[in-house]
């Protein structure tokens, strides 16, 4: 399996080349476009309560795709916002990967939700992991661009949680509040997660919830005059 990706950094276009027989997963919903010759099958993957465990609790879509191709042919993805994707290769090991930034990934990695710090009043976007693990391809969406950074052992580096894509297996984390409730209410800041390395950690530039607390105010009301 060969990709390129084009378009970068702000309107990524993933392209998948497959070989006969060769298969990819994505997000339903990702799907551009795909030559002839590529099967299409729509799955709840892992199972019936796996698949509703990923979409109430990773936010991910209930159904996934899996692309096969009969014969060689290719298939495009892109993420619905727009920023940048890139790929992290797994040689058996683990891929967490924040809740709306997975978009695809090889069918030979198991794909599971893992919790990581509750909903809460500080935060809409609360800790909440897809969890990749084994061999092959994963391939990670941002809302902005993609910032990797790499942790040595024991080095310390805290983010904001919405601008968190994916990290290590490798590396530790701890989910808290910034400051106390009167910083967490006037400052605009919530929740921030403390990763402990080694490992690499990847940021997006942009987050969503930063956008909406900006744009809402904006909105015209009912009350609005014409």
């Amino acid at each position: 399996m060969d990709y390129s990706i084009e378009y970068r950094p702000s309107f990524a276009l993933l392209t998948v080349s497959l070989g006969e027989g060769e298969s990819i997963r994505a997000e339903a919903g990702a799907m551009v476009s795909y030559d002839e010759g590529i099967d299409i099958e729509t799955s709840a993957q892992g199972g019936l309560l796996g698949s509703l465990k990923r979409s109430v609790l990773g936010g991910e879509s209930f159904f996934q795709n899996t692309f096969t191709a009969t014969t060689p042919g290719e298939v495009s993805f892109a993420p619905p916002l727009p920023g940048d994707v890139v790929e992290s290769h797994l040689s058996d090991e683990v891929l967490y990967v924040q809740s709306g930034s997975y978009l695809a990934s090889d069918t030979a990695l198991d794909l599971d939700t893992s919790f990581g710090g509750a909903r809460t009043f500080f935060g809409s976007e609360g800790l909440f992991l897809l969890k990749l693990e084994g061999t092959g391809d994963a391939f990670l969406s941002s809302y902005g661009a993609i910032h990797e950074v790499e942790l040595d052992e024991g080095q310390k580096y805290t983010v904001d949680t919405g601008h968190i894509v994916a990290f290590d297996g490798t590396t530790n984390f701890d989910v808290e509040r910034v400051g106390g409730l009167k910083s967490t209410l006037f400052s605009g800041e919530g929740l921030v997660c403390t990763f402990t390395g080694p490992g690499s950690v990847w940021l997006q530039s942009r987050s969503m919830d930063a956008f909406l607390s900006w744009l809402i105010p904006q909105l015209p009301t009912g009350n609005s005059s014409q």
